[in-house]
């Protein structure tokens, strides 16, 4: 039946996509889910379909745009990466706003992204793609420079991510990647190779409409590397005046523009490199780590409320947001945070969760294990055991919570 008041649409709305369906209730708009695939994703926790009116279950075009039309919809956005292509298609068969299907496999395939910058003058980092491990390995002894970094085509979350600093480790990489199967549960019949880039990491959020971009945070990544892997931990907000700040924005502008982001959010991985600003990649969708509560304080604004007002409030947004940059209110952090351990948990100790939040800079702490789930040593993003919000008067204030945490964070696990 069709809904009684306007309806958005969200497809695969995981992970953090669960901040997409109150930012749209609290402009009264309710959501509809699409499921990409006839089963959930494996490995990834369903979405809470208790917030949506309807979970429609891709099959085909005709019916699902049949489906959607009952809701008359204002938009159909990707609540994650594999949403990004039926997202695109979706709102192209609809006339809704959206970015079309045109460069769809530019937003998902990391090879294409790359190439689609380079055609269109963007600076990109080189690169090669083969289902051969000998070609693969070719090129990387062609390319001359060690390290390289072997990834999957299309993936998420550094999962299947390896910095390779000879060609040993450059076999072995490619010889997993063409084993195993990527995030979203699907086989990997290529393997990406890329020019390894040098600098400090940086993450720009934003979100667009009619290709006018507003810069909602830029962060700055510190990662500890382990065994060719760049593991996540801290993410600092950076001041919007401070250097590098405003040469990442120029540059992020013409990728977003190179990949026809002209609608929604948008997560780009950034390197400041010796040569200028690069991308690693961009994610035509939420970014993971935005904790609405957190960028609230801290910011004054967050991206899921600013997607719900590009899609239901587009003039507002115009004249308020695009073309501009956020300001700060005061400093922020995100700790991801790593472990050595491995077992079955078997209880979570409340006492040190308690211990965590109550120290004063921390704004939240979110855990990823539950009682009964294997925890295992961390290789990537997905074997993270928690993610802990920080925000004070000082970033110095900040860091003496976070050594703290470091020192409580494998007590809160019992296993």
């Amino acid at each position: 039946m069709p809904a009684s008041a306007a309806t958005a649409v969200i497809v695969d709305g995981y992970y953090n996509a669960s901040s997409l369906p109150p930012a749209f209730a609290r402009r009264g708009i309710s959501v509809v889910h699409v499921q990409s695939t006839h089963e959930p994703i494996p490995d990834w926790l369903p979405p809470d379909l208790s917030a949506y009116v309807e979970n429609v279950v891709h099959t085909d075009e005709e019916s699902t745009v049949r489906r959607l039309a009952a809701h008359a919809p204002v938009c159909v956005i990707a609540g994650s990466e594999a949403g990004v292509p039926l997202a695109d298609r979706l709102s192209e068969l609809m006339g809704l706003p959206g970015n079309g299907s045109r460069l769809s496999g530019a937003r998902r395939n990391k090879f294409t992204m790359m190439e689609t910058l380079h055609a269109a003058g963007v600076r990109s980092v080189s690169q090669f793609k083969s289902s051969d491990v000998e070609s693969v390995l070719s090129w990387a002894e062609d390319h001359g420079t060690l390290p390289v970094v072997v990834k999957p085509l299309s993936s998420c979350n550094t999962d299947g991510v390896v910095i390779c600093f000879t060609m040993d480790e450059v076999r072995r990489a490619a010889r997993d990647v063409l084993s195993t199967r990527d995030a979203f549960g699907l086989p990997n019949t290529e393997v990406l190779v890329q020019a390894y880039l040098d600098g400090d990491e940086y993450i720009v959020d934003t979100v667009s409409r009619n290709g006018r971009h507003f810069v909602s945070s830029v962060w700055k990544y510190e990662k500890t590397l382990v065994n060719g892997k760049n593991l996540y931990d801290k993410d600092i907000l950076l001041p919007p005046g401070d250097a590098p700040v405003p040469e990442l924005l120029a540059y992020v502008g013409t990728v977003l523009d190179a990949l026809n982001i002209r609608h929604g959010a948008a997560h780009s991985e950034v390197k400041l490199t010796s040569d200028g600003p690069t991308l690693v990649e961009t994610g035509a969708r939420l970014s993971g780590g935005m904790h609405p509560d957190l960028h609230d304080v801290c910011l004054g604004q967050n991206q899921a409320d600013l997607v719900a007002m590009a899609y239901t409030q587009p003039e507002l947004f115009l004249a308020d947001y695009a073309g501009r940059s956020y300001t700060q209110r005061q400093p922020a952090m995100g700790y991801t945070v790593a472990t050595s351990v491995e077992g079955i948990v078997r209880a979570i100790d409340e006492d040190t969760v308690r211990q965590i939040n109550a120290l004063p800079t921390v704004h939240r702490t979110v855990l990823n294990v539950a009682p009964g789930q294997q925890i295992r040593p961390t290789v990537d993003l997905g074997t993270c055991t928690m993610r802990v919000y920080l925000t004070g008067p000082t970033q110095e204030a900040m860091l003496a919570d976070y050594a703290r945490i470091r020192d409580l964070k494998d007590r809160v696990y019992l296993v």
